[in-house]
């Protein structure tokens, strides 16, 4: 039974972000690497998923290893310019079988369908083609790059029907010119130009790097793009992990309205990345996508959302949705992607100068991040603000938790007048008082 009870909770928890990502596009982009890693038959489950959901997605691959290996097969040498490939003739035709080896491999996956399988049941097309125009990149420091090139155009255009129809669109790291000439390109390249082109809602970088850290040590989970701009001038990130970082903010700064950057080492990456709170890879926005904030009329759902549990075991008084919906206005929460995770009202006494800070509650899966806190700062500067100097609490589970930040036990007689006469004698609430 406990078993089932966590299922139905996760399917619940899981059910915001369905509802937010139907009829979104996703541009989702992986290196060779991953495919040499025996990744892809996973990945393809985990896609084929998203479009079931009704997510719409772009694929783009690398081929960055397969190059290689057609190189060496040629007895033909490898040349880079600053990290950028030198593409002559038989480069290009190196880059020619990797690409139509793995558009098979990548179709393959996604014509899984034995039953009792992830992709039992699904019916998924893959649809790839001439969607990008390219052009040489040129003359760099003097050296000419030959055959690589850059992206010009994404048939956005052409694109859109086809993910309509709940196809998939698979984009390899060639591109052609008006002239009929083919250039290799980058796969980071195709997918941040396909991203802006389509004006797609995430772009998805599923990389060989690990999780990226900070200076000491600390995961970096979320940027927004002028915090992915510091950490790249501060030059401590690898160089793969700053280069796919680099393109995430091109993407962003573009239109794009959130990057990701997910290590393929762990298995589901790309799902607990997109249906889990803190994901499991480094997410890059134009803008914090967090906020603490007064709510709204909005905002009513999400609270009792959060709030009904506690209600139900006793901790919180009972609140009906007509009595929040009249005192809106006295809360405030802590909103990240379009979900509240935390709340707390504010109710004034002015006759006392004080002001009583009742229904604070953060969600269970977030508790050890700091949210409490956040929000008990912000109550106390929203009472301040408005001229109190004191800030009361009644609490039965929590007091430890107050009197660690500041609360003082007190009694019902140190309570304004007003706030005596409601106190409920059955409940028993502890009185805490912080001066502001």
């Amino acid at each position: 039974m406990e078993t089932s009870h966590q299922f139905v909770q996760w399917l619940r928890s899981v059910a915001p972000y369905i509802h937010a990502f139907r009829g979104k596009t996703f541009v989702v982009a992986f290196p060779g690497e991953l495919v040499v890693a025996g990744a892809l038959t996973v990945l393809a489950q985990d896609l084929s998923l998203l479009v079931a959901l009704g997510i719409r997605v772009v694929i783009v691959h690398g081929s960055r290893p397969q190059v290689a290996e057609q190189l060496a097969l040629r007895n033909v040498e490898g040349r880079f310019h600053n990290g950028i490939r030198i593409t002559d003739t038989a480069a290009l035709e190196c880059a020619k079988e990797a690409a139509g080896e793995l558009r098979l491999d990548i179709e393959a996956a996604f014509s899984q369908g034995l039953p009792n399988t992830p992709m039992s049941n699904a019916a998924i097309r893959i649809i790839s083609g001439n969607f990008v125009t390219a052009r040489p990149l040129g003359v760099i420091d003097g050296v000419d790059l030959e055959l690589t090139g850059i992206t010009r155009k994404v048939a956005a255009e052409t694109i859109h029907p086809i993910l309509a129809t709940d196809s998939i669109v698979l984009l390899s790291p060639l591109g052609f010119s008006p002239t009929g000439e083919v250039f290799n390109l980058t796969m980071e390249d195709v997918a941040v130009s396909a991203a802006i082109a389509l004006h797609a809602d995430k772009l998805i970088f599923i990389s060989e790097t690990p999780m990226m850290v900070d200076e000491g040590g600390a995961e970096i989970r979320e940027l927004s793009s002028h915090q992915a701009e510091a950490v790249l001038q501060a030059g401590f990130l690898p160089g793969d992990a700053a280069y796919y970082l680099k393109e995430a903010v091109k993407a962003c700064s573009n239109g794009v309205e959130r990057a990701h950057i997910v290590p393929f080492a762990m298995d589901g990456s790309a799902m607990l990345e997109l249906f889990t709170h803190d994901g499991v890879g480094t997410m890059i926005t134009h803008e914090n996508l967090e906020s603490l904030r007064k709510a709204n009329i909005d905002d009513v759902g999400g609270i009792i959302k959060l709030i009904e549990p506690l209600e139900a075991d006793g901790t919180l008084v009972k609140r009906g949705r007509e009595l929040i919906e009249r005192e809106i206005d006295n809360f405030s929460v802590i909103e990240h992607d379009g979900v509240i995770f935390g709340c707390a009202a504010l109710y004034p006494f002015p006759a006392s100068k004080m002001a009583e800070m009742a229904c604070l509650t953060v969600n269970p899966e977030v508790q050890t991040q700091g949210d409490g806190e956040r929000i008990l700062r912000h109550m106390e500067n929203r009472a301040r603000a408005a001229g109190y100097n004191k800030l009361f609490v009644l609490t039965t589970r929590t007091s430890h938790w107050f009197q660690k930040r500041g609360f003082v036990p007190a009694s019902v007689e140190d309570l304004p007048k007003d706030r005596q006469k409601m106190y409920n004698w059955q409940r028993k609430s502890q009185v805490l008082i912080k001066p502001l």
